[in-house]
């Protein structure tokens, strides 16, 4: 004879120990969020990676991995050539002042 495992059991209370039919904070309708602390949206929360055929785990961890370099990578690069751009900036306007 077969068990019956779908059977739940009830404690004093009448509810299952998995009970997730009362609303939790997070489910119950938020304001949203106006403010703005991000000046400026990266490239790489735009960028779409496409997704193609599934792949076997660890060959798919490391492209993952490739693909989170080069993202890094490129903001990095962008960040040095904002750097160096108001570096420059400001070399030229201190030797505006003494000229």
């Amino acid at each position: 004879m077969a068990k019956n495992r779908n059977k739940k059991s009830k404690d004093k209370s009448g509810k299952s120990p998995m009970d997730t039919s009362e609303t939790t904070v997070s489910e119950l309708p938020q304001a949203m969020n106006t403010s703005e602390s991000a000046a400026k949206v990266s490239d790489s929360l735009t960028r779409k990676v496409k997704r193609g055929v599934q792949m076997k785990r660890s060959k798919n961890v490391r492209k993952m991995k490739a693909i989170a370099k080069a993202i890094s990578k490129t903001e990095k690069k962008s960040e040095k050539e904002v750097k160096v751009e108001t570096k420059r900036m400001r070399v030229q306007s201190a030797k505006s002042l003494y000229d």
